[in-house]
Formats: C-alpha cells, sequence, structure tokens
C-alpha cells in the first residue's frame, strides 16, 4: 500500500570528517581527509566524504559506504556526530545530513578516491582548504567533540600505529587538546590504568637512544569499563 505525504521531504545525506594522527612530522599533525568533488555543485572544491543515504540502507551503512566508495577507507572507528540541517547548506535543495567522525591509523589505510571524488588528500586542521557545502561548522564540530572524548575515553589509539612509545602517545594527546604535559606525570596516570601491554619492541630515535614500544590493550578496556571504569586525562 503506496502513501501520499502531504508535505515536502528533505533529502537525506551523510558526511564524514575522518582524523588521522602524523607523528612522523618534526611537529606532529592531526589532519583531515578531504575529497576534491567531480560533479556539480562545487565541482573542482575539497570537501568532506559524503553523499546521498539510499533507501534500502542504514544511516550507519550509508556512512561506511560512502567512506570506502570516496576514500577507500572501510573497518575503521566510526560513531555519529551531529545533524546538520540548515534550510540553505545545499544548493540543490533542501538536505539534511548526518556528520559522522572517524580514527583512522594513516599507516593502515591508503587513500583510493572513487565515485563523484576526483582526488582525496589529508589537511592538517589548521590548514584547510576552503570547503563546499557547510562542511567548515562540521569539521569544526567534529574536533570540539573529539577534544572532549580523548579526555574520558581512550578513543586516541585509534590514530596510532599498533605499537607506539609513550612519547608518540603523549603527543597525541598535546596536539589533539592544544596543551603540553608534564612528561613524568602523564606517564605515571598512563601506567595507573595498567592499559599499555610491553610488546618488547624498540623505537630507534635519536642515535644511541631507543624507546620502549607498548601496545593498547583493549580486552582488558572493555572488560574494567562494565564495572565503570573511567579513564580520565
Amino acid at each position: 500500500m503506496s502513501f501520499t505525504y502531504k508535505y515536502p521531504r528533505p533529502a537525506l545525506a551523510v558526511d564524514c570528517v575522518i582524523f588521522g594522527f602524523d607523528h612522523t612530522q618534526e611537529t606532529p599533525e592531526l589532519q583531515t581527509l578531504c575529497i576534491e568533488r567531480n560533479i556539480a555543485p562545487f565541482k573542482g572544491k575539497w570537501a568532506l566524504p559524503g553523499g546521498f543515504v539510499q533507501m534500502d540502507e542504514t544511516l550507519d551503512a550509508a556512512a561506511a559506504r560512502e567512506l570506502k566508495e570516496e576514500t577507500g577507507i572501510e573497518n575503521v572507528y566510526i560513531e555519529q556526530l551531529y545533524t546538520f540541517g540548515a534550510p540553505d547548506r545545499d544548493p540543490r535543495g533542501r538536505t539534511v545530513s548526518v556528520a559522522y567522525v572517524a580514527l583512522v591509523n594513516l599507516e593502515k589505510h591508503h587513500l583510493d578516491a572513487g565515485t563523484d571524488a576526483k582526488s582525496a588528500a589529508w589537511f592538517p586542521i589548521n590548514k584547510l582548504p576552503a570547503l563546499a557545502f557547510d562542511h567548515k561548522l562540521v569539521v569544526k564540530t567534529a574536533i570540539e567533540r573529539l577534544r572532549g572524548k580523548v579526555r574520558y575515553q581512550p578513543v586516541g589509539f585509534e590514530l596510532l600505529p599498533d605499537e607506539f612509545t609513550l612519547s608518540e602517545l603523549q603527543m597525541l594527546y598535546e596536539t589533539i587538546l592544544e596543551r603540553t604535559f608534564d612528561k613524568r606525570n602523564f606517564r605515571k596516570k598512563i601506567d595507573g590504568y595498567g592499559l599499555l601491554i610491553e610488546t618488547g619492541g624498540m623505537r630507534r630515535g635519536k642515535p644511541n637512544r631507543a624507546a620502549k614500544l607498548y601496545r593498547f590493550d583493549s580486552k582488558r578496556y572493555k572488560a574494567l569499563e562494565k564495572h565503570g571504569f573511567l579513564f580520565e586525562l
């Protein structure tokens, strides 16, 4: 049985803010992935990966599909961020977009632009190009969410290599939160949570110096979380 709706219905879309952390730079950078649009509107402009939700898919499925189609990235941490619905946000007509945040380990994922994306590239969050639609606002909202969330959940580990040094971990939090931590206090607090496992490996850095490598114990964290464990920095 079909229905006729009395009121106009807006289009529904998803947009994805993908964060990556480049710890190999002299000054570590939090980066966002953008695609160069290959279709109108805003053809040739940079934008967030995204697109319209199909009639037979959920919002989460649409976000995962668009992420893979436009960047080649899949199987990453992703969560719903916010809904953007300003009447004039899309020149094609009234479009409501549900935005998502994804966190990516840069060493694991290689970009592969496709569908309506001409190319894809990483940009430091403080050096973003002019973005199409209201995507500047979407990125700003995502950064605020990330800065809030890393304080009480260990989601930051999603941005690191599987094996990392304590210095790299501290650089990650300092970069995201834009503050400096005392090295001794930071390591004491991290050690106190018991969520890091020594791998036995070493990262060679300066001459005659090496740092221990660790990995995040996700199984222990999930077990502790069930009993009300609070991760806080």
